[in-house]
């Protein structure tokens, strides 16, 4: 019944994240770029879960955002299905209690995701490139998330270990071999 209401809390937070993205944060851009917290929640939900929840959810997720702004579907539900692979493995590999680790996964993360989808985009829709201003992008959209990311860490750390200690259980011993 726990994990039911956990993954109901979850939806619910997908669609305020949506109504954050395209209402508050449209208006406070920075040179015309607004943080993307869903890498932020995928990340969040791969860390603190199972990697398969975190790749259902990173797919689903990026299903839903293909479907509402992009013109090829998949290539976002892709790479976010892979941010949620990559947070299992830096949950083996890193602690979660460190700001400053949290900063830099969020930081990779915002980078790789904006670097693949930009790519993917380039091959299969044949966009034209602007190197330049696609790292501007990406260095703006990187330093959004990870401020995001510092003032939302309380709430997301309190409820992940919520939500750790119903997926995973209390393992702390057992996690690192």
């Amino acid at each position: 019944m726990k994990k039911i209401m956990i993954n109901i809390i979850l939806i619910i937070l997908i669609f305020l994240i949506y109504i954050l993205q395209l209402n508050f944060f449209s208006w406070f851009k920075i040179a015309g770029v607004m943080p993307n917290l869903y890498i932020i929640l995928v990340l969040f939900i791969g860390l603190f879960t199972s990697r398969n929840l975190g790749t259902i959810y990173g797919i689903s997720i990026g299903l839903i955002i293909d479907l509402l702004t992009s013109q090829k579907i998949g290539i976002t539900a892709i790479i976010f299905g892979l941010i949620g692979l990559l947070a299992e493995i830096f949950d083996k590999n890193f602690s979660k209690d460190n700001r400053m680790t949290i900063m830099v996964i969020v930081a990779a993360t915002t980078i790789l995701a904006e670097t693949a989808i930009y790519f993917l985009n380039y091959i299969f829709l044949n966009s034209n490139i602007d190197v330049l201003a696609f790292i501007k992008i990406v260095l703006i959209e990187t330093v959004y998330n990870i401020i995001l990311s510092i003032i939302l860490y309380p709430l997301i750390q309190s409820f992940g270990y919520y939500i750790e200690n119903e997926y995973k259980g209390n393992k702390i011993l057992t996690r690192y071999f």
